[in-house]
């Protein structure tokens, strides 16, 4: 029974994985640029979810609409004044300009909010379903529900809609489609804003799980792109998959192993991967290529 849990508890903490990796997926298969500030925007969306929480009494499962709204406009400020003058420049570039934003943002709260970790009580944060001996938390399962939600949306926003067929037609050649008249550039806004506003869900579905605090991204970041790779970069359902695969590994080598190996664990497993299918295991060809499933 005691395995039973912990496969329980592995699927809904990888869905939590998979919720925060989808938006940085879309990101990097469209734009093509690593955000390592994709955890500082996490850690924004949760201190807003907690600003609605402590000045309007909202219900941060109330508040997520709003919440994706504010990270939407972020997102899309971002792209617009810091991404989309640097898109020509070298990768190093890219790299040096998302992370000194991850390290400015870090900091910013840090004086701004201190260091003291905040959180919200609701009624239901301690709340489980009881299945006989199994206990199932009713946050993290709405948290795995939403991940499910987003992943199928997602995929049919891409697949059905004009506009997510021109976002694949940019992620897979964004010559022969700016050829085709479609506008990159707004593509690009367009995929960031939805990519942030993916994560402003996550963090305000996290807060009745998790405390907020600066440095909460830097928790969450590094899994995120084991997860984005592990799945299939571009890969709606690879970071979905991905991310269940991680929870999984997690929670069974803490209960298997030394809870201190966790880390260690998925990470050889991640080195693996790349060894023998850099793509991903989920990725149907070249998973930078690729957004959706074809």
């Amino acid at each position: 029974m005691t395995i039973v849990q912990t496969l329980i508890s592995g699927i809904l903490l990888g869905g939590i994985y998979s919720l925060i990796s989808m938006g940085l997926n879309l990101i990097l298969g469209v734009v093509r640029i690593v955000n390592f500030a994709h955890g500082e925007l996490l850690m924004i969306a949760m201190y807003i979810s907690f600003l609605f929480y402590t000045t309007m009494g909202l219900d941060p499962y109330v508040s997520a609409i709003l919440v994706i709204i504010c990270l939407f406009l972020l997102g899309v400020l971002t792209q617009r004044f810091m991404i989309q003058p640097i898109l020509d420049t070298p990768a190093s570039t890219k790299i040096f300009a998302t992370l000194g934003l991850s390290i400015a943002l870090q900091n910013l709260a840090l004086m701004t909010l201190s260091a003291n970790h905040l959180s919200v009580k609701t009624s239901y944060q301690t709340s489980v379903i009881n299945i006989g001996e199994l206990a199932v938390s009713i946050p993290r399962l709405v948290a795995f529900g939403a991940a499910v939600g987003v992943a199928v949306v997602l995929y049919l926003f891409l697949q059905k809609t004009l506009t997510g067929k021109a976002i694949r037609a940019v992620a897979m050649q964004k010559q022969a489609a700016f050829l085709m008249g479609i506008n990159v550039k707004r593509i690009y806004l367009l995929a960031f804003g939805i990519g942030s506003g993916l994560v402003g869900l996550a963090g305000a579905l996290l807060m009745p799980i998790y405390s907020v605090y600066p440095t909460i991204g830097a928790s969450f970041i590094l899994i995120a792109f084991v997860v984005v790779v592990l799945g299939g970069m571009g890969s709606m359902f690879g970071a979905f998959f991905g991310g269940l695969i991680i929870g999984l590994v997690e929670a069974l080598s803490g209960v298997i192993f030394d809870p201190g190996l966790k880390e260690a664990i998925y990470f050889v497993i991640f080195i693996m991967v790349l060894l023998v299918r850099p793509s991903g295991i989920f990725s149907l060809g070249k998973g930078a290529e690729e957004v959706g499933l074809k």
